[in-house]
């Protein structure tokens, strides 16, 4: 018996219903949880819990981190994303098998690297304790993890763009007198702004939503190395449902505030678009 085939029309109806309800349930629902349960007690007791001191506190290093973090990887990312691009030289594929690592390595096994280098047990954690230099349990290796986790996201968007602009522009400019560096300043630079900027929000969205690997690393004292995720972690342990639920909610907004951005770049920018950038 030949089953019967759903009309186009009902069946994208069918596909598009599907589709939302699949999102209304793992991502609408959760973030109107957040704020509904962070406003639980009233507008006093959210403010309260954002006023804390340790909470404030956490807020302040995971903006911080990511003030570090991002500037980082966006030098990093062009760096990487023009040479690859734009010229062949030994050990080019290494390179790019390199940038994608942050990928495959699980963000946990990540801080624990950092703690068996660096740690007061590592291979330079001696060194660094005869020299009263911390690393591990403090911020310079929250920025370190951070910065690990991070950095393919700026050169993953800028490389196949690049890649599919060419080189003939910069090769234009170089024959007409342009330096190396007047070529990227004038022609490389104002063709990859957007497709860069776009990278940004979403080195800047994970670097502030972290939480494995500065788990490892943070050392979880509170008040000093505890990020906004780390934080809510410990409200929740302590059930302190509002105060968790008030800290999270600032993630959603930053989170909110991201997705919009990158929205709007894509609306403006249909190229910036993934799988339209990759297909190039």
């Amino acid at each position: 018996m030949t089953p019967t085939r759903l009309p186009a029309g009902l069946a994208g109806t069918l596909l598009l219903i599907v589709a939302l309800l699949y999102l209304g349930v793992l991502v609408a629902l959760p973030l109107v949880v957040v704020f509904v349960e962070a406003l639980a007690k009233g507008t006093t007791a959210y403010l309260a819990a954002l006023a804390d001191p340790d909470t404030r506190s956490a807020l302040r290093l995971t903006l911080v981190v990511a003030s570090v973090t991002v500037p980082l990887n966006l030098v990093f990312g062009v760096t990487a994303s023009w040479a690859i691009a734009k010229f062949d030289f030994r050990g080019k594929n290494m390179l790019i098998t390199l940038i994608d690592l942050p990928f495959a390595v699980s963000p946990v096994i990540a801080g624990l690297i950092y703690v068996l280098v660096f740690g007061a047990r590592g291979w330079f954690g001696p060194w660094l304790t005869a020299h009263n230099i911390h690393i591990i349990f403090a911020v310079p290796g929250i920025i370190l993890a951070t910065t690990f986790v991070t950095f393919p996201f700026v050169a993953r968007e800028l490389i196949p763009l690049m890649q599919a602009q060419g080189t003939e522009e910069e090769q234009t400019a170089i024959s007409l007198g342009a330096s190396g560096w007047q070529a990227f300043r004038h022609v490389t630079l104002p063709n990859i702004r957007w497709g860069l900027l776009y990278g940004v929000l979403l080195c800047n969205a994970r670097a502030m939503g972290e939480f494995g690997a500065v788990s490892v690393v943070s050392g979880h004292i509170r008040g000093l190395t505890n990020t906004l995720p780390l934080h809510i972690e410990i409200l929740h342990n302590e059930y302190n449902p509002v105060a968790a639920f008030s800290s999270a909610s600032i993630l959603a907004l930053l989170a909110l505030v991201t997705l919009i951005a990158k929205a709007l770049l894509e609306r403006r920018h249909p190229e910036l678009r993934p799988g339209i950038a990759h297909q190039a």
